[in-house]
């Protein structure tokens, strides 16, 4: 089990510039979600919690707070085109796995928690538009990044967007431009 890092208020109070009261009375409202320590009572608040409140209040993340996660899941039924974009992803850097289809998408996202996913929007099965409108009305997939590749009309990407995904990009592709897009996606 990893162990999930935590702050204290005073962390928190100089990351926001604002006064130890102030991340209290945050914490006793139930804008920021903390717990108390066993003995003193001391308030901490979990890294990732204190992101989400950040983010909920449109207040900067510090780079150290982002996360790290360099994981992509690449969900395309053409295995040709799934290895071409996993090819310049991981000489970028980046560590990714692949899904034929929306069904094994699924359980990958469960398993890897990426940062990122890639969606062709047409495959056989559950399609990149169904595996969308699933994906947004999920909670624990609501702050996943998902670019969308595919060859369809402009149309058809524009209603992806619509559906909830964070950016679109034609196929045939450019290696710079994905490798630019997913960069500018994950941080």
């Amino acid at each position: 089990m990893t162990k999930v890092k935590s702050l204290t208020t005073g962390d928190i109070a100089q990351y926001c510039d604002v006064n130890l009261r102030t991340v209290i009375r945050w914490i006793d409202k139930g804008s920021l979600q903390g717990y108390k320590l066993p003995g003193r009572g001391n308030n901490r608040v979990t890294v990732d919690n204190f992101v989400a409140f950040l983010k909920e209040n449109k207040m900067p993340v510090p780079a150290e707070l982002l996360s790290k996660n360099k994981t992509i899941l690449i969900v395309d039924d053409e295995e040709n085109m799934a290895n071409a974009i996993k090819r310049v992803l991981k000489k970028g850097g980046f560590t990714c796995d692949t899904a034929s289809n929306g069904f094994l998408a699924g359980s990958k996202l469960m398993e890897h928690k990426p940062a990122l996913m890639t969606l062709d929007l047409t495959m056989p099965g559950l399609n990149g538009f169904e595996l969308l409108k699933h994906l947004r009305a999920e909670d624990q997939f609501k702050d996943l990044k998902v670019l969308v590749i595919s060859a369809l009309t402009q149309d058809r990407l524009d209603e992806a967007l619509a559906l909830g995904a964070d950016a679109v990009l034609s196929k045939p592709f450019k290696n710079d431009e994905l490798l630019s897009l997913v960069n500018k996606l994950t941080h």
